[in-house]
């Protein structure tokens, strides 16, 4: 099967004036966007896993996978 690697964007809107905002806004951007794609990641999958299994059972030609 030939996999073909797609994405989804999210952003991220963070008030500059909050404390918690200017502590993660100090990090290295790679560590902020590690962070906060870990997190949407462990949050959504979960949620999302039933729908992609829908999709996918009756899949005869594509198959839908969350990549780790």
């Amino acid at each position: 099967m030939t996999k073909v690697e797609h994405s989804l964007k999210f952003v991220t809107e963070f008030d500059e004036t909050h404390p918690v905002s200017q502590q993660f806004l100090s990090m290295p951007k790679t560590d902020q966007i590690h962070m906060l794609e870990s997190m949407l990641k462990d949050l959504l999958v979960p949620t999302l896993m039933p729908a992609i299994d829908h999709i996918n059972e009756n899949g005869s030609y594509a198959i839908l996978k969350v990549v780790e």
